[in-house]
């Protein structure tokens, strides 16, 4: 049976109360790829939806927007969060969902899909994710320039003080963006984001602070 980390749900009480957050999660379980590759067609399980509906309910402050990748999953689990948070009273009306393609790849970190994607099909998500911390890929944004993208990206959508914006989005996306927070070039299975594993983030001035897994962490825009 699919669960959130452990650690996920302790991090709403290391949020500042009177800051906008957001959190930028992994979509929900979904159907298991055939081939290896998680195709962008594959959708939610019915656990997965009500895995996401139900971690929307314990989000614990008002939720101002929900943003997703185009693909339908990641959408499907914007709307599942969207009616939990209403059902526990965190959102007045369900909203749109926005979709953005900073959100998924082509988008945030890849700039010529033509050039990496068969390079990606060839070398599979961990080695190539690997390899890109320790030598970025032509065609592609080098991981400090995808966090300063994803920084941007989230600062141009801020929620109200003390509410929250969720963002969602895919494994590759957020399992780079840590490595990368963290200072750490190479990632392994354990590094890797679990079904509905979420960052959390927020600005002061000029820095970027960020839960995972219940560490604290920031650095300078």
């Amino acid at each position: 049976m699919a669960r959130l980390h452990p650690r996920l749900l302790e991090a709403l009480n290391l949020l500042p109360g009177d800051k906008p957050v957001h959190l930028l999660t992994r979509h929900s379980v979904r159907e298991l790829a055939k081939n290896g590759f998680a195709d962008y067609r594959l959708p939610l399980t019915p656990e997965g939806v009500d895995m996401a509906r139900d971690w929307g309910s314990k989000l614990n402050r008002p939720v101002d927007a929900f943003y997703s990748s185009p693909v339908g999953r990641c959408v499907n689990t914007a709307k599942a969060m969207a009616e939990g948070a209403k059902k526990a009273g965190l959102l007045k009306a369900l909203p749109d969902i926005t979709t953005d393609t900073t959100l998924v790849e082509p988008g945030c970190y890849v700039v010529d899909i033509n050039e990496i994607g068969p390079t990606f099909l060839k070398m599979g998500a961990f080695r190539f994710l690997n390899q890109h911390l320790q030598e970025p890929f032509d065609g592609m944004l080098s991981p400090a320039e995808g966090r300063a993208k994803l920084a941007a990206y989230l600062r141009e959508r801020e929620p109200q003080a003390g509410h929250l914006n969720v963002h969602v989005t895919h494994d590759t996306i957020l399992a780079v963006l840590v490595a990368e927070l963290h200072g750490r070039r190479k990632i392994t299975e354990d590094d890797w984001p679990w079904m509905m594993e979420g960052l959390w983030v927020w600005f002061t001035d000029s820095r970027m602070h960020w839960i995972w897994r219940g560490d604290h962490g920031h650095c300078a825009l």
